[in-house]
């Protein structure tokens, strides 16, 4: 929310003056100016330009696992030796979940 330094600021007497009603009132009321929007409904009316890929097909090509990777066990990602950070009890763990 935009703040205006240059306003004057209101004395002490005229902070105290506020009852606890105006207050609550203040803010239903700003809670109630607030929309909530459904982020699903919001992505389904937004197309990027020039990204209609109803027709396109995907190829790729996938290897198999290589004699230098794992199989992470925590986050079942295939990963280089280089990143292997525990074996225990022949359970492979990655760096990244070793933490």
């Amino acid at each position: 929310m935009a703040t205006d330094y240059d306003a004057p600021r209101k004395q002490d007497e005229e902070l105290n003056s506020d009852s606890i009603e105006e207050l609550k009132a203040q803010r239903t009321q700003q809670q109630a100016s607030q929309v909530d929007e459904d982020e699903a409904v919001a992505a389904e009316g937004f197309e990027l330009p020039g990204a209609d890929l109803s027709n396109e097909e995907l190829s790729v090509r996938v290897l198999p696992k290589q004699n230098d990777e794992f199989t992470c066990m925590e986050c079942f990602l295939v990963r280089h030796r280089s990143q292997l950070a525990s074996e225990e009890g022949g359970v492979p763990i990655c760096t990244d979940c070793a933490g």
